[in-house]
Parts: structure tokens; C-alpha cells; sequence
């Protein structure tokens, strides 16, 4: 049985990932910053807790990656593997309450739970959707200068892109998140898909899902994109009607 939050540290560490290409090795930088809570009750803040590790990704970083994040090979030749580099990250002395990341889905393809020890993971992205609906981005960089969160010191945060100052921008954005809405609230939203509260693409581009007519919300809530998908199911539970049927068996039932 699983612990309930509030007998765990009230520490959460937040994560970014610099990596080499799209492997699952192929980490080439890592940055953590902590987000921790003033006692049982009291309120979140940014702590000094922070920093950053080159990773040997085991393979030459892709021009495309390298132009994203600037990181040369020769900067991580010498460096220590993910295997080494990981575990101490990721399970600090101490232990966390949850990890984080923006669109942490991302971060867990590489930081799998036998590196975590199973840690919960909380997504700030998927939880500004929720928080803060009228913005109308919500890349990390994004909310950062639509919100200018209190606190947050320009030169720390750059450059851009690279992991420790992308992650001390989101622990900005998680702080004030929590201060908002509860932990139980950040991960409950994390474990499902973004519920988006517009529509991203297509004839109604910008439209507030309340906007549509119900036809329009039914084609959407078949559509291929899963954020999209539980957005529009999610306005149909809300008007009283039931999503529409799947248009293939799940591939478990096909299979027996």
C-alpha cells in the first residue's frame, strides 16, 4: 500500500532533460531544481537546492538536437553514463513527495521507474491547463513571460533550453501551482491526458469547447490525438452526453 502524501517529505524535484536524439539512452544533460513546502500546512517556494549534470549519451548528438540545446559531443565525451548519473538525482538522500517536469511524458521515457523508485510524476503543463485556462500558450517559456512569476531571477533561467535553467523556470510555474491548487489536485491531473481548453487545430482553431456544436465536439472526441480526444469527451460529459463508441476494439480484446 501506498503512503499517503502528507507522511512523505515535502520536497518535489523537478526535472529536465537535454537529450541526444530520440533513443532511450540518449540522455546528454540532466537539471533538477526543488520545490519544497514550509511544514505541513505551509506554503510552497523555490529553494537553493539546484544543479546539473553532463551525461555521455553513448552516441554522437544529432545536428538537429545540437541545435536546440548547443550541447557539443566533445562537452560530454568524458562524462558519466545514465546509468550512473541517474540515481542520484532522481532518488536525492531525503526522498521526494513527487518528480516534475513540463510535459513530463517526455521525461519519463528516459527517468523509468527503476531509476525513480516508482515516484509519482507531476506535469506542469498539463496542470497549467487546468489552473490558468485564459492563457493562451503554455510552453514553459511561454507561461513564464505571460505569468512573470514572482521570485524568478531573469539570468537564472537562461539560456533557454538548456536543463538546469528549463528547470528552474518550471519550478517557478509548480510553485505557484501548488500554492493554487492541491498536490492531490497536480497529480490526479497528471495522470490524465491535457484537457485543453480550446481547440488546437482545425475549422475551430481557438474555439472554447462550450463554443461548438455538438456535432463538431462528437468528431472531435474520435479524434487521433489524445489530448483532443478526452478535451472533447470531457465537454460532452458536461453537456449530459455520452462519448461516442470507439471505432476499434481496444487490441487486447482482438487478440483473445
Amino acid at each position: 500500500m501506498s503512503q499517503p502524501t502528507e507522511s512523505l517529505p515535502a520536497r518535489i524535484r523537478v526535472i529536465d532533460l537535454e537529450t541526444a536524439g530520440n533513443g532511450p539512452h540518449e540522455v546528454c544533460e540532466i537539471g533538477w531544481q526543488d520545490v519544497v513546502r514550509n511544514g505541513p500546512a505551509g506554503a510552497w517556494r523555490v529553494n537553493e537546492e539546484r544543479g546539473a549534470h553532463l551525461v555521455n549519451p553513448g552516441r554522437p548528438i544529432s545536428a538537429e538536437t545540437m541545435a536546440v540545446h548547443h550541447i557539443l559531443d566533445a562537452q560530454v565525451a568524458g562524462a558519466p553514463l545514465w546509468k550512473s548519473v541517474a540515481p542520484g538525482v532522481l532518488r536525492p538522500p531525503g526522498g521526494v513527495v513527487a518528480l516534475a517536469a513540463h510535459r513530463a511524458a517526455f521525461e519519463q521515457r528516459y527517468c523509468r521507474p527503476s531509476l525513480t523508485g516508482g515516484a509519482a510524476w507531476i506535469c506542469t503543463w498539463k496542470c497549467a491547463l487546468r489552473a490558468w485556462p485564459e492563457l493562451m500558450r503554455f510552453s514553459n517559456q511561454m507561461l513564464r513571460y505571460q505569468r512573470h512569476p514572482e521570485g524568478l531571477v531573469h539570468e537564472l533561467g537562461l539560456p533557454a533550453h538548456r536543463a538546469l535553467p528549463d528547470a528552474y523556470v518550471t519550478a517557478h510555474h509548480l510553485r505557484d501551482l501548488l500554492n493554487t491548487a492541491s498536490l492531490e489536485d497536480l497529480l490526479a491531473w497528471s495522470r490524465e491526458p491535457g484537457l485543453l481548453p480550446r481547440v488546437p487545430a482545425g475549422d475551430h482553431r481557438g474555439k472554447a469547447w462550450g463554443d461548438l456544436p455538438e456535432a463538431a465536439v462528437r468528431l472531435l472526441a474520435a479524434d487521433r490525438d489524445r489530448d483532443v480526444r478526452f478535451s472533447a469527451e470531457t465537454e460532452l460529459g458536461r453537456r449530459g452526453e455520452a462519448p461516442p463508441a470507439p471505432a476499434h476494439p481496444p487490441l487486447q480484446q482482438a487478440l483473445f
